[in-house]
C-alpha cells in the first residue's frame, strides 16, 4: 500500500489543520491508511513538547513584541541548521517512523521537520521525495525554504512571490491553496448566510482562542447588538462559556454560545462575518467559506501576512478594539450590506476549497514515480 507521511507540529493550529485536511483527502483518494500523520516533537518528548507549546502561546499572547524579535532573529539566523543536535530525540523518532511506515513521499506542514529529513538523508537514511506545505501567507519565515525540497505548496500567488524572490526554482513552487475540510467544496452554494439586501438580520461569528486580548469585551459588545444574530465559540474555556451564556439571556435576536466545537466550517459558511485573530487556519477557512474576517488580533510575524493578504485584496478589515469591531461591522452591514458584499466578492479569487484534493493528487503522482 502506498503511504504518504505528513509531518506536523502543535505550534500554531494551522500546521495541524492543514495536516488533517490533507490526510483526509489522501484517504478519500486511495483508502483509509494512505496518510500517516505524525508530530515528531510530541512523540519524542511529550511533556517537554506540551511545556514548550504552553510557553509559545504565553509568549505570543502576553509578549508579542518579544516574540516578534525572536521570530525575526530566527528568520536571519542559521541556528537550526547548525544546532540540529538539539533535535536528536526527534531525529531518532523520525528515523524509526520512516523505517516502520516506509512512506513513498513525505509532506511537512511544519518547516523544521524538513531539516530533520534532510539530515537523515545526508547520514544514510532514506532520500525520500519531500515537500513543504506552507501554512502562512506573505510573511513567510525563511525556515520554510532553507532546507532542500522537491516542491513547495503555497496558499496563494502573493505568497508564492515571496519564495520566487528568494531564488527558488519556479517549477517547484506550486500555488495550490490551503488544505481545508471538504465541506467547503461539497457544500459550496448550499450553505450561505441569509440575504442582507432582503432585510435579513446580520449573523456574526466570534472565535475566541488562545488570543483573548479584548475578546471578552468584544463579545459583550456583540451581544449588546440586538439586531444581530451572534455566535461565540469560546473553545474549552467553560467559565467564559457560562459568563457569555448569562449575558446572552433575553436578547431579541438569537445568540449561541459554544464551547469546543467541530462545526466551525459550517458556522463560517452560514455567517456574514467572523471576528477572530488572524491565525493561518482560521483565515484560510474564512476565505474558503467566503466569510469576511474582521481581524481583532495579529501575532507579529507569521500572522501579519495573513491580514496583509486580506488587506491587499480588500477582503476584510482590521479592528483591534471592541469599539472598532462594532463600528467596522456596522459600516459593512449598512445600506443592505453593500460593504459586506464587496468583501465577499473579493474573497472569491482567493478561495480554493479543493486544495487538499489537488495537493493529494500531486503527492500520489509523485509517489508513483521511480526514485530519482
Amino acid at each position: 500500500m502506498t503511504k504518504i507521511l505528513i509531518l506536523t507540529a502543535g505550534f500554531g493550529e494551522g500546521h495541524n489543520a492543514a495536516a488533517r485536511a490533507l490526510a483526509a483527502a489522501l484517504d478519500r483518494a486511495r483508502g483509509p491508511g494512505t496518510a500517516v500523520v505524525a508530530d515528531p516533537f510530541a512523540l519524542a518528548a511529550p511533556r517537554l513538547n506540551a511545556l514548550t507549546r504552553r510557553g509559545y502561546l504565553t509568549l505570543i499572547n502576553r509578549a508579542p513584541q518579544l516574540w516578534s524579535r525572536v521570530y525575526q532573529w530566527l528568520d536571519r539566523s542559521r541556528i537550526v541548521e547548525r544546532q540540529l543536535w538539539f533535535f536528536a530525540r526527534e531525529t531518532r523518532v523520525l528515523r524509526d517512523l520512516l523505517a516502520r511506515e516506509r512512506p513513498a513521499v513525505v509532506c511537512c506542514t511544519f518547516p523544521v521537520c524538513t531539516f530533520l529529513l534532510e539530515h537523515l538523508a545526508a547520514h544514510g537514511g532514506p532520500a525520500l521525495p519531500r515537500f513543504n506545505l506552507v501554512t502562512d501567507s506573505i510573511s513567510i519565515h525563511s525556515l520554510w525554504w532553507r532546507a532542500s525540497c522537491d516542491g513547495w505548496f503555497l496558499p496563494n500567488h502573493d505568497s508564492a512571490a515571496v519564495l520566487l524572490r528568494a531564488g527558488l526554482d519556479p517549477a517547484r513552487v506550486h500555488v495550490a491553496g490551503f488544505p481545508v475540510p471538504d465541506i467547503f467544496a461539497t457544500q459550496a452554494g448550499r450553505l450561505a448566510p441569509p440575504d442582507l439586501a432582503a432585510g435579513a438580520a446580520p449573523r456574526v461569528l466570534q472565535i475566541i482562542n488562545s488570543g483573548k486580548r479584548h475578546a471578552v469585551a468584544t463579545a459583550r459588545r456583540l451581544l449588546a447588538e440586538d439586531d444581530w444574530e451572534v455566535t461565540c465559540a469560546v473553545g474549552r474555556d467553560e467559565g467564559l462559556r457560562r459568563h457569555l451564556t448569562a449575558l446572552a439571556a433575553g436578547r431579541r435576536r438569537p445568540a449561541t454560545i459554544l464551547g469546543w466545537t467541530q462545526e466551525v466550517p459550517r458556522l463560517l459558511m452560514t455567517h456574514h462575518a467572523v471576528v477572530s485573530k488572524a491565525g493561518g487556519a482560521t483565515t484560510q477557512e474564512a476565505i474558503n467559506a467566503l466569510c469576511p474576517m474582521v481581524v481583532s488580533q495579529i501575532v507579529p510575524g507569521q500572522e501579519e501576512g495573513n491580514y496583509e493578504l486580506l488587506r491587499r485584496h480588500r477582503a476584510g478589515a482590521l479592528a483591534t478594539t471592541p469599539d472598532a469591531v462594532i463600528a467596522t461591522l456596522r459600516a459593512a452591514f449598512a445600506d443592505g450590506g453593500r460593504g459586506w458584499r464587496e468583501w465577499r466578492a473579493a474573497l472569491g479569487p482567493l478561495a480554493h476549497p479543493a486544495a487538499a484534493d489537488d495537493i493529494a493528487r500531486h503527492l500520489l503522482a509523485r509517489a508513483a514515480l521511480p526514485p530519482a
